[in-house]
């Protein structure tokens, strides 16, 4: 019997927002499954697309690595950039040489922005109610 060789997967967690993303990545064909779904049906808009793509295309790896990923909450802008966050941490633990390059272009940073919290008294967390003078 021959024996078939198993490649190991690159496991890395991406963040953004209310996102957070399971990278599982090794080398391959340069296919891109989310949530168990084809690339282009989960992201159908062309700019979350070209998100996705920065560090792969920065790195030199276009049809190089098979990617599959798990995403949980935010909403579809977020949920990219957490991915490409996710994929830039996977590149880096693959191919260390890549680091100085990727990080360059500041996608190893994690976003730290997020949303307000809603404060008491007010209708979000910064709208006042309207200013009556008599």
């Amino acid at each position: 019997m021959a024996e078939q060789k198993e490649q190991k997967y690159i496991t890395t967690i991406g963040r953004r927002k209310e996102s957070t993303v399971r990278v599982y990545l090794r080398e391959g064909t340069g296919k891109i499954r989310v949530n168990k779904r084809s690339f282009e049906n989960y992201f159908p808009r062309e700019s979350h697309r070209l998100v996705i793509n920065q560090p792969i295309k920065t790195a030199d790896f276009e049809n190089k690595l098979d990617i599959f990923a798990t995403i949980k909450g935010g909403g579809i802008s977020g949920q990219a950039q957490a991915l490409r966050h996710g994929i830039s941490r996977a590149i880096v633990k693959l191919d260390e040489t890549k680091r100085s390059i990727i990080k360059k272009e500041g996608f190893l940073t994690r976003d730290p922005r997020e949303k307000e919290r809603k404060k008491y008294g007010r209708k979000r967390a910064r709208k006042r109610f309207q200013y009556s003078k008599r």
